[in-house]
């Protein structure tokens, strides 16, 4: 996940929950050397070593403002189609379409009518997990 368009997308095709783990990583400063592991992180994002991690740049309001865009594209995508929550897109493949003329040739034959099926369901049934209210 790195935009709101990815956030909707997701939903669409069913996501209740969205990671952004490699996005806030490239937010604070990573440049995916992919060493993390190894506990010696080059830019500070992933060490315990307290001299690589004065190298550290990073900043919380970064993330905070990355986040902020991602939730405004995520309302405009949304207000766009004419949706007013997030619920209400979970599971809705019926708006997705395939464009053909963005696909690789290899992916052409490909069929996505199984992804893209809606089976129906009842009036009133949810098409993402409602918990119970309690009483």
């Amino acid at each position: 996940m790195r935009t709101g368009r990815d956030v909707v997308i997701a939903a669409m095709l069913g996501a209740e929950e969205y990671g952004f783990a490699t996005g806030a990583l490239i937010v604070l400063g990573c440049v995916m050397l992919r060493h993390c592991h190894l506990n010696n992180c080059a830019l500070g994002v992933a060490t315990q070593d307290d001299l690589l991690q004065k190298r550290f740049r990073g900043n919380a309001d970064y993330l905070v403002n990355y986040f902020r865009f991602v939730a405004q594209d995520v309302r405009e995508i949304m207000a766009q189609m004419g949706v007013r929550t997030v619920n209400e897109l979970i599971g809705r493949c019926d708006l997705l379409e395939v464009n053909s003329e963005i696909l690789p040739w290899k992916a052409k034959r490909l069929d996505l009518s199984k992804i893209l099926y809606r089976p129906k369901t009842a009036p009133g049934v949810a098409t993402y997990f409602k918990q119970a209210a309690e009483t």
